[in-house]
């Protein structure tokens, strides 16, 4: 397996294991493909549910860039409420799991397929 198969299966763990669903893994591969190689580098692929800065990056350029979602105060709703589902206690917040869920909130798989 390539390093990217063994990331995504870890995103796969912790969508089971921290959020307690199954993974669309189609989906999933797809979401960490789009992250490129953010998902190589021990901090930008992770998402920190403390940092507002961070939190505005994932809101401006994932939202709104590449989902094409409205700039409105929603999309830090939605944001919070992903942080909250992965478990903000959870040190590990991997980006591409975060961007997963998003998408699913917003019903944006169309934009992956």
């Amino acid at each position: 397996m390539s390093k990217r198969d063994d990331l995504i299966a870890k995103y796969a763990d912790d969508i089971k294991n921290k959020i307690g669903e199954t993974p669309d893994m189609d989906l999933l591969t797809k979401v960490t493909i789009g992250c490129g190689p953010s998902i190589y580098n021990a901090d930008a692929a992770t998402v920190s549910g403390s940092d507002e800065k961070e939190l505005m990056t994932v809101k401006n350029n994932f939202l709104v860039k590449k989902l094409g979602l409205k700039d409105e105060p929603k999309l830090m709703d939605a944001i919070n409420s992903v942080i909250e589902k992965y478990g903000k206690s959870n040190r590990n917040k991997y980006r591409a799991v975060v961007y997963y869920l998003l998408t699913q909130h917003f019903k944006k798989e169309s934009v992956y397929k």
